[in-house]
């Protein structure tokens, strides 16, 4: 009885062990099979693509940086005054579509936001080692060099391309523009200039690899890899073309004292002069008879007010057409790197700021004119992959961080519009921002819609549900706005000095008036459509026309009614 008593207490051991053995079997796996598929989530996205690869930009997200919850259906918002009026018991003042579409935008942040939280880490040394520096590559490596964003060697123009960037675009790009040497920093950052850096680097510290193109070595972290771009520039397009005749202006009292460069040259041309400020990296070629000046607009040298060109001889093309108290503009391929510094703010902001807008009002271009005024980057409600990829690294950071002079923001809800402490609201002609919105939806930030999406069903369908939105927009934001500033796009367009000082003094950034002129000459950025692409025919119905019209008139009772300026005259029906 005993023997068997032991062999049975014997075999329950054995089970108890080998249960346990199971379980920890068991649970081991799962550990495994959860962490593998949490780093396959994190490296491929909600889509399926690495992290780690260009900046992708699907879509339907590559418009506004979210899906198309703008295209539910919305009610259209009642015309009168009385849109202002609190809304009844259990009605939503703004449209229902607006309010239903916020859990889907915050959910499509956080995804957008989280995955591309990291940045590309830099390669491993010894893959360094099988990078190549010339293949496909038609400029001279001039090796590696220190590079410091806040006292840049390489002065001229910068570019960046956070998805394509390569090493022949940043040249060719820099040969373009009559510069020497092209240098590429942190994989997607381009800089032009004609003097080589001084401070060399040791060559395993250019260690990025392109964004656009793997197996090549765009700089590293502070580490610029430069290239020698002169036998490009001969293949390049004539300067000529990339030079703009600004105009006829009277010549400044001391000309010397004025500008920074200068060159008397016997039958000089226009190519002279150009290359000449070119090489001397200086936006501007002055001429005047055989004198040949550079330099930047300036207080003394505004260049706001022309001449009739009949005072410079009638031709913009010779040294014989300027003398005595006037002088020719031009505008050289070189950028005006005055304004080009940005970077985020060093302590949080303790006023929250918006810049609101319909869609297809401007807002991304008075973020670059914001940007370049104040020096600090604009954030984002949203996230937008090709803004992101052109620069605008506000994008990125989280929209509540206060790291950023100001928020981008088309949302229109009570909720939304109280989170801001102030805000500015950019209006724009609903005529311009429907049409402006319709090419951005269906052709991306700089194409345009075709005539067979013009023509379709969806036009009409867009306007009926759009112009409500642009109508709400502007009421909600009078309504629950805390502290305003409103600007019109063409004011803002027409008057740019006076109206970015508004903006940049609303923002409580004091700026120099030489960094405000270096924005007008910047002023278009990367975002503006090439030209109007004129249409063979007329986009708005009767119908359509008869209701926008009905909104712009309740839209400007209802700015008069909060003591802003009314719309302006060209706004008023057509």
């Amino acid at each position: 009885m005993a023997k068997a008593f032991f062999r049975l207490q014997k075999f329950l051991r054995r089970i108890q062990f080998l249960l346990f053995f199971l379980t920890a079997a068991y649970l081991m796996a799962g550990s495994l099979l959860l962490l593998q598929r949490t780093r396959l989530v994190l490296q491929q996205g909600p889509h399926g693509t690495p992290s780690n690869q260009a900046l992708p930009v699907p879509e339907e997200m590559s418009r506004v940086g979210m899906a198309e919850p703008r295209s539910l259906q919305k009610p259209r918002l009642p015309v009168g005054t009385d849109a202002l009026q609190e809304p009844a018991l259990g009605q939503q003042h703004s449209p229902r579509w607006l309010v239903s579409r916020n859990s889907e935008l915050r959910q499509l942040r956080r995804r957008w936001f989280h995955r591309f939280s990291s940045d590309q880490e830099p390669l491993q040394t010894a893959g360094f080692k099988a990078m190549k520096h010339t293949a496909e590559h038609k400029g001279t490596y001039m090796g590696c060099f220190t590079h410091d964003s806040r006292e840049r060697t390489l002065k001229g123009a910068v570019f960046y391309d956070l998805r394509k960037m390569t090493v022949g675009h940043c040249q060719e790009a820099c040969a373009e523009r009559a510069y020497s040497y092209a240098g590429l920093a942190f994989g997607a950052e381009c800089y032009c200039g004609n003097t080589l850096p001084a401070a060399a680097a040791k060559a395993e510290e250019c260690s990025s690899e392109c964004k656009g193109e793997k197996g090549s070595v765009c700089g590293g972290l502070n580490r610029l890899s430069v290239y020698s771009v002169e036998q490009l520039r001969a293949g390049a397009r004539p300067l000529r073309r990339n030079v703009i005749y600004r105009g006829c202006f009277r010549a400044p009292e001391n000309l010397t004292d004025t500008f920074s460069a200068s060159l008397i040259q016997p039958n000089l041309t226009v190519e002279m002069c150009s290359e000449f400020c070119s090489k001397k990296e200086f936006p501007l070629a002055v001429i005047r008879g055989q004198e040949c000046y550079c330099g930047y607009p300036t207080g003394r040298f505004s260049l706001r007010e022309g001449t009739d060109g009949r005072r410079c001889g009638g031709s913009h093309n010779a040294s014989s057409a300027a003398g005595g108290g006037y002088c020719l503009v031009y505008q050289t391929p070189v950028q005006d790197t005055r304004c080009t510094d940005r970077k985020f703010l060093t302590t949080k902001s303790k006023v929250f700021v918006a810049l609101s807008s319909f869609p297809g009002a401007g807002n991304t271009w008075a973020r670059h004119l914001i940007e370049h005024a104040t020096g600090y980057y604009t954030g984002s409600y949203y996230f937008d992959g090709a803004l992101y990829n052109k620069g605008f690294k506000g994008e990125k950071d989280h929209w509540r961080s206060r790291r950023t002079i100001c928020v981008k923001t088309h949302e229109s809800g009570k909720t939304e519009i109280e989170m801001f402490d102030s805000a500015i609201l950019l209006i724009r002609n609903p005529y311009k921002s429907l049409m402006a919105e319709f090419n951005r939806k269906y052709a991306g930030h700089l194409g345009y819609a075709t005539d067979r999406n013009w023509k379709s069903k969806e036009w009409p369908d867009f306007v009926n549900s759009y112009a409500s939105w642009w109508a709400s927009h502007v009421l909600e934001w009078l309504k629950y706005g805390k502290r305003l500033l409103v600007v019109h796009y063409e004011d803002l367009k027409q008057s740019l000095i006076p109206k970015l000082k508004e903006m940049v003094e609303f923002l409580n950034v004091t700026v120099t008036e030489d960094r405000l002129l270096c924005v007008e000459n910047n002023r278009d950025g990367n975002f503006k459509r090439s030209g109007a692409k004129q249409k063979n025919f007329e986009p708005f119905t009767q119908e359509m026309k008869d209701l926008i019209n009905r909104y712009i008139l309740t839209v400007d009772e209802a700015l008069k009614g909060r003591n802003f300026s009314g719309l302006p005259r060209e706004y008023v029906p057509r």
